[in-house]
């Protein structure tokens, strides 16, 4: 049996659906065939301009024939022949032929004479042979390919649709709604499927040829009378509209999977455009506060009161334990966004970020760093305050209570010595008051020291910058000045006093007689009268006080030695816990740093693990806030010192949040190991290699410095193992790149090198057209039309070759 067919027949055709040369077609196939081919050699050959009426005529010279070829492949033939002679319609032929042949096709039976003479069915054969190598060989669809590929492929796309079953290119056609599918799964705005019905294969048909002419650009190359009245269609014409439908779905297809392409790195690069917006909002708020705060550490302002200083450490207090540790970890956060944004730029090929002037991860530790320094001694500032308002609150109760015992006793004492009682005294009323005043004057030396107290007093708080300074200043000028007065008055008095007696013991002499006569008398009157005086002297309002004082100063100093108990309780519970506690810290930070060097597992089990690990970590919290409390008692109690721990509350703090910390940063050091495992395809066995060999990086090998300048590119002394693994793992990832982005922009734009506003809406989704639409600039080139955009520059730019 001769074949006018391929070699390369069994791979896309049985050999029974062949047919004998020397036999007749079957003239409903012959007419199919014809009309089929006619129309599929059309739909390419107006791309060249023109068309052929005739199948079996219009390719007897080979020229259009030779046109058909170049315009399906694409590629140049050999110059045609232009003579009218048979010999140059021959050449042309062979020349078609010849090219046929070197796609891999060896035409057995097809001569060129055949062609020329205008013989029907070898002329079907050689075009059928053209439609298998150019439009259904290529065909591939999940491992199969040409004819098993196509036919697959229309299964795959018609089991969704009940009544449709494609077991053949034949009679799985014949009632139209084959078709139809095909066009409803791929445009389902194009065909009403629901109405369509099976037992009216005429109406399924035309509807399916009319839709696809008028909106798939596939033109009719069957009528649905021919199908309906041939008991098996030609299965070679039926191949080949099918094929149409194919190429016409493949090229949305195509366009389908850039528009996926462009899709994902728009994902990419939207994620990570969120990830920068974050971090630098995140920084400028970081900063804003670090900012607002310093300002208020620096204040060293004293208050005037023990009650506004305790309550500056009572905000200072609220400060360490309520708003600066979420802003530790803030600026833990911050530094892991940074560090995992950074992880996923370079897995995607992206330029590394650079965050704006003056939020740099650097700029954020400087800022920190001056926190801390503002910090540094603050809290010791407070406690020193406290203690200095504390001796002057001591200070200033003393000068009062002794400036209000001196008060009282002075009160009156002015008017009591401008008396001039003894103008009218006899000489043993003088004498009486003589003896008063001279204890008096015993009393007044006996308070000389308590005024030069209130004075000293005075002085300490002066020095001490007591905020009352004035008004004790005024009280003891008064107390001075007062006391000077009562000396001087004193002396004034005496000497009155003197000068009367002496007068009275002149006038008395004369007397003498009747004194010696009367003397018991006088002596038991002035006995009495100095008893009476006695009994006022000694019972003064001083006396009564100091009387009363004893008991009281007994009951101060009861409560004193109860109060010192209670502190030494407080110091030994805050003790005891600050001792539990400050070592646990730093035996799990040891703990974590082994982790993080020790390899056990794969990085999930040592996620999971670390995850564990922290939870652990921040159950332990309430015990840190139990010792904040008692670290409150401690300085409400105005405690300075303790001899039971090393650790102060500070140091707690400090402790804790570095272990927060590191914790969270090793954790995401993991995450950013995995993802770079996932995106470079490194092994459980690689990774472990490269831990074993980061371990053991040896510092003092030649290679070292180039190996640093790799791995630590901004100088900073520090490699992570991160940094190690992309070093270690050189071969990029399986990552789009600017051309292929730039190539699915492309396929989009039908070609152009531009696209335009409406392309982009209409294939991608509104999201991310609109942001194409927002970032593209127009395009300038030659064939620019109005509303052209440059999805060149756009593409480079997505990659940081160039600014959005």
């Amino acid at each position: 049996m001769d074949h006018y067919d391929s070699q390369q027949t069994n791979d896309y055709m049985q050999p029974e659906e062949d047919w004998d040369r020397d036999l007749l077609l079957d003239p409903a196939w012959e007419k199919q065939q014809r009309k089929t081919f006619t129309a599929w050699c059309n739909s390419h050959l107006r791309k060249a301009g023109t068309q052929i009426e005739n199948i079996e005529e219009d390719f007897r010279d080979g020229l259009k024939l030779m046109l058909l070829l170049e315009v399906i492949s694409g590629e140049r033939l050999a110059k045609p022949e232009r003579g009218k002679m048979r010999v140059h319609k021959i050449s042309n032929v062979n020349k078609a032929l010849d090219f046929i042949a070197s796609k891999g096709v060896k035409l057995v039976s097809i001569g060129a004479e055949e062609i020329v003479d205008g013989n029907v069915k070898m002329t079907l054969g050689m075009i059928w042979t053209i439609i298998l190598r150019f439009a259904i060989q290529d065909i591939s669809v999940e491992e199969t390919s040409a004819k098993e590929g196509l036919l697959l492929w229309c299964q795959r796309k018609t089991a969704p649709y009940k009544n449709v079953n494609i077991q053949n290119f034949h009679i799985s056609w014949k009632d139209g709604l084959g078709f139809c599918a095909l066009i409803h799964r791929h445009r389902p705005e194009l065909i009403d499927y629901g109405k369509l019905r099976k037992d009216d294969p005429l109406t399924n048909l035309n509807t399916a040829f009319d839709v696809a002419e008028k909106y798939l650009d596939i033109p009719k190359m069957l009528d649905a009378e021919d199908i309906v009245g041939t008991a098996r269609p030609d299965e070679k014409a039926i191949m080949t509209y099918v094929s149409s439908f194919y190429h016409a779905f493949s090229g949305a297809q195509k366009a389908e999977t850039a528009a996926n392409r462009i899709c994902k790195v728009l994902a990419v690069n939207q994620e990570n455009e969120q990830l920068m917006e974050d971090y630098e909002k995140l920084a400028s708020d970081l900063l804003e506060w670090i900012r607002r705060t310093i300002p208020w550490l620096e204040n060293r302002a004293p208050e005037n009161t023990m009650h506004a200083m305790q309550q500056k450490l009572e905000d200072f207090r609220d400060y360490r334990r309520l708003h600066k540790p979420p802003k530790v970890q803030e600026k833990c956060q911050l530094e892991i966004n940074f560090n995992t944004l950074q992880t996923k730029l370079r897995l995607s090929n992206r330029p590394a970020f650079m965050p704006s002037e003056g939020r740099m991860v650097s700029d954020i530790n400087n800022a920190w760093g001056c926190l801390e320094q503002a910090e540094k001694g603050y809290e010791e500032w407070l406690l020193n305050e406290i203690r200095r308002l504390e001796r002057l609150d001591h200070l200033a109760e003393k000068f009062r209570q002794k400036a209000s015992i001196h008060e009282a006793w002075t009160d009156g004492k002015e008017a009591m010595l401008r008396q001039k009682d003894y103008e009218t005294a006899t000489l043993s009323e003088i004498k009486a008051l003589l003896k008063k005043h001279e204890a008096f004057e015993s009393d007044l030396a006996a308070h000389q020291d308590r005024v030069e107290q209130i004075a000293a007093i005075a002085q300490e708080l002066n020095e001490l910058d007591y905020y009352d300074s004035p008004s004790v200043n005024a009280r003891c000028q008064k107390i001075c000045d007062q006391w000077d007065n009562l000396g001087a008055l004193t002396q004034k008095r005496r000497e009155a006093l003197e000068r009367t007696e002496k007068l009275l013991e002149t006038i008395d002499q004369l007397y003498l007689e009747y004194a010696k006569r009367a003397a018991p008398f006088n002596n038991w009157m002035e006995g009495a009268m100095e008893d009476l005086q006695d009994t006022f002297i000694v019972h003064t309002i001083e006396e009564i006080q100091v009387r009363q004082l004893v008991p009281r100063r007994d009951q101060a100093l009861t409560e004193e030695h109860a109060r010192q108990q209670h502190n030494e309780r407080l110091r030994k519970q805050f003790g005891a816990q600050a001792n539990v506690i400050g070592p646990w810290i730093q035996t799990k930070m040891e703990e974590i740093g082994r982790i993080s060097i020790e390899m056990h597992g794969t990085l999930e089990d040592q996620l999971n693990h670390l995850r564990q690990y922290e939870k652990s970590i921040v159950n332990y919290k309430p015990k840190i806030d139990q010792l904040e409390g008692d670290h409150q008692l401690i300085q409400e109690a105005l405690i300075f010192d303790n001899k039971h721990t090393n650790y102060t509350m500070e140091h707690i703090r400090v402790g804790w949040e570095q272990l927060l910390t590191t914790i969270a940063r090793t954790i995401n050091e993991v995450e950013n190991q995995i993802l770079t495992r996932d995106a470079k395809g490194i092994s459980q066995e690689q990774m472990n290699e490269f831990r074993a060999s980061f371990n053991h990086f040896d510092r003092g090998e030649a290679e070292f410095a180039r190996i640093m300048s790799i791995v630590d590119p901004n100088r900073l002394g520090v490699v992570t193992f991160q940094a190690f693994i992309d070093f270690m793992s050189r071969e990029t990832a399986d990552t789009d790149t600017a051309d292929q982005v730039m190539a699915s922009f492309k396929i989009l734009a039908g070609d152009k090198n531009y696209i335009t506003v409406d392309e982009l809406r209409r294939e991608l989704p509104p999201d991310q057209a609109e942001y194409c639409i927002a970032r593209m600039a127009p395009y300038t080139g030659p064939d620019a039309v109005p509303g052209a955009l440059d999805y060149m520059s756009f593409s480079t730019a997505l990659y940081g070759e160039s600014d959005l």
